[in-house]
């Protein structure tokens, strides 16, 4: 969206390409959301680190902090609580 539909739209003159891109990423933000809620109410995931996930997913490089974090939480073989 940032290095590909908006040079196209204000260097180009193709507004279509936001529109396609900017909807695929509100779709994906939306599963995304959908996805987090699941894993916190049927699959254990605690309040703080559902929380951390939504917020690293706003943050640039944030999914990667929170991927480490979860790696770590999976690798100890202790349930996400």
């Amino acid at each position: 969206l940032l290095f590909v539909a908006m040079p196209l739209k204000h260097l180009a003159g193709q507004p279509l390409a936001v529109t396609i891109v900017g909807w695929i990423h509100g779709v994906l933000v939306v599963w995304f959301c959908w996805a987090l809620a699941v894993a916190k109410f049927r699959g254990g995931l605690s309040f703080k680190l559902a929380l951390l996930a939504l917020v690293a997913s706003l943050l640039p490089f944030g999914p990667f902090v929170i991927d480490h974090k979860l790696q770590r939480v999976e690798s100890t073989g202790r349930p996400i609580r």
